[in-house]
């Protein structure tokens, strides 16, 4: 009995899928929901397993664009399962070879051998300057890639993109950090207390402030939330996917730090379910963990808004009149002009800034 694969249903608003990968050819024997292809998605990668053990076939070629329910091959249950291999015999271990005698003169001494004649030595003609043709690879754009080139056309193409930017002084988020991360990871269950959560708390606490940041225009109106839904920004090799923290005005701390932490180790294996990354309102994005010192965001569309964090570095600050060294953030707000003023721009980041150099105001909510 030949039982087909077919592709599974990706969520709401997908309709076509590309094969990505076969992790199993035509021909091999595969075991019931062995993984064995992988589809992509304008917003995530989806694994299809084998729906039986048997014998693979027909596999649509790689690139294939297919549509929800298509065929995408069959599975031969009447195929023997291959034989297991019988264990290689030991090879017997190799007998050295005696060295070859020197010839010896009749007078008794050892003549060394005479010397070999000198053999021509080939010379490979260097490669020609201009032929970069042959130095070229072309690759086709993956679905995810495509998706992300139009969306940052059409973000610079529809809003009216500013950024604003400030400095924060980290040196009272580190201290915090430093004295409460063990206790708070054996509190939380593993979850690791890192700067993250500090700036996610932080931008709950600015867009109860300055609401219209949070905000979206639809046609004629601007839609108003009295919710917070903070998209996470994370550098994948397939590239970068923003999944949502649904109600994040609504988490601790601890909460925060552990479903960050699965976001990023999820976005990376390709594990983010479509519903993940949807209905975002707000995004960070750290560009510091790739060393970046400053950076002008783009907007993650339909949002008026992104964050972006940067690399902490030592740098010379005044206080009270003295020069003293600091560890210090740049931070940008990229905005849409359109729905957001640059007044209340400047003081969201403000209030940030606010908020991490003294972290008791997120904990006491001033």
């Amino acid at each position: 009995m030949t039982v087909e694969i077919r592709v599974p249903a990706l969520g709401e608003s997908l309709t076509t899928a590309t094969v990505a990968r076969w992790l199993k050819n035509s021909g091999d024997y595969v075991q019931h929901d062995e993984t064995i292809v992988e589809l992509e998605t304008d917003k995530v990668s989806v694994e299809v397993t084998a729906p039986s053990a048997g014998r693979l076939e027909d596999c649509v070629a790689v690139g294939t664009e297919v549509e929800i329910g298509g065929l995408l091959g069959a599975v031969d249950e009447t195929a023997d399962a291959p034989a297991a291999p019988e264990p290689a015999a030991a090879e017997p271990a190799p007998v050295p070879k005696a060295a070859a005698p020197e010839p010896v003169a009749s007078s008794g001494r050892v003549t060394p051998p005479a010397p070999e004649a000198p053999k021509p030595v080939s010379v490979t003609p260097a490669p020609k300057l201009f032929s970069h043709e042959a130095r070229e690879r072309r690759v086709p754009m993956s679905r995810l890639r495509q998706t992300i080139a139009r969306n940052l056309k059409a973000a610079q193409n529809t809003a009216a993109i500013l950024t604003t930017f400030n400095e924060i002084d980290m040196s009272a988020a580190k201290a915090l950090r430093a004295e409460y991360k063990d206790e708070f990871e054996k509190k939380h269950d593993g979850a690791r207390l890192g700067f993250m959560s500090f700036f996610a708390r932080a931008v709950v606490g600015a867009l109860k402030d300055y609401p219209a940041i949070n905000a979206q225009i639809e046609g004629d109106e601007i839609v108003y939330r009295d919710f917070v839904n903070l998209g996470i920004a994370v550098g994948t090799e397939r590239g970068l996917v923003v999944p949502v923290l649904h109600d994040a005005d609504q988490m601790s701390f601890a909460e925060l730090e552990r479903r960050i932490a699965d976001y990023g180790k999820r976005a990376r294996t390709g594990g983010l379910k479509l519903e993940e990354l949807s209905h975002g309102t707000f995004s960070i994005t750290n560009g510091g963990i790739f060393g970046s010192l400053l950076s002008t965001p783009i907007l993650n569309t339909p949002q008026s808004g992104i964050l972006g964090m940067h690399a902490i570095q030592d740098r010379p600050v005044v206080r009270d009149g003295q020069i003293v060294i600091r560890p210090m953030m740049y931070v940008a707000l990229s905005y849409d002009h359109r729905i957001v003023d640059g007044r209340e721009a400047v003081s969201f980041l403000v209030r940030i800034k606010q908020l991490v150099e003294d972290p008791r105001r997120l904990l006491l909510d001033l």
